[in-house]
């Protein structure tokens, strides 16, 4: 079944922001998937949505089932099985990428200011060497205040 299954449209009706969670609300209108040729439209007789941990940025409801329905046909598809098809992956994760931020660690910030502290130091020495190969006193003693300064 999964061979013959692509995602047709994938919209979330709403995205919502928790403290732990991201939840994707899915609509009738927004959610549609192509099954042996035809299409049907979600339905939300069971789940309704996606929900993805901020801290592990897994989905953490994979066992939910979503109903779709053409005419008075319903098939049933999980989303373990949903996850599976490559382009609903492809959907789910330009729906996601603005609302997941990688946390940025301080070991790198630190790290990041370390740099920089070195290069402007590299820098004033450049001036300081500069400053008296032109025998210029006045900016010779302001980059060297500056370098004691740092």
């Amino acid at each position: 079944m999964l061979n013959l299954l692509s995602v047709k449209m994938l919209k979330p009706y709403y995205v919502k922001e928790e403290d732990k969670y991201i939840r994707v609300v899915l609509a009738y209108q927004y959610f549609s998937l192509m099954m042996d040729g035809e299409v049907y439209h979600f339905v939300p007789l069971e789940a309704r949505e996606i929900r993805i941990n901020r801290g592990t940025q897994k989905i953490e409801n994979k066992d939910a089932v979503f109903v779709f329905q053409k005419g008075k046909q319903y098939r049933r598809i999980s989303l373990a099985d949903l996850m599976k098809v490559k382009d609903f992956q492809q959907h789910l994760s330009s729906i996601l990428s603005p609302y997941m931020i990688m946390p940025q660690t301080e070991v790198k910030k630190d790290n990041i200011d370390h740099v920089i502290m070195e290069l402007e130091r590299s820098n004033l020495l450049r001036l300081i060497d500069r400053a008296l190969d032109e025998k210029n006193i006045e900016t010779f003693q302001l980059y060297t205040t500056t370098l004691k300064e740092m």
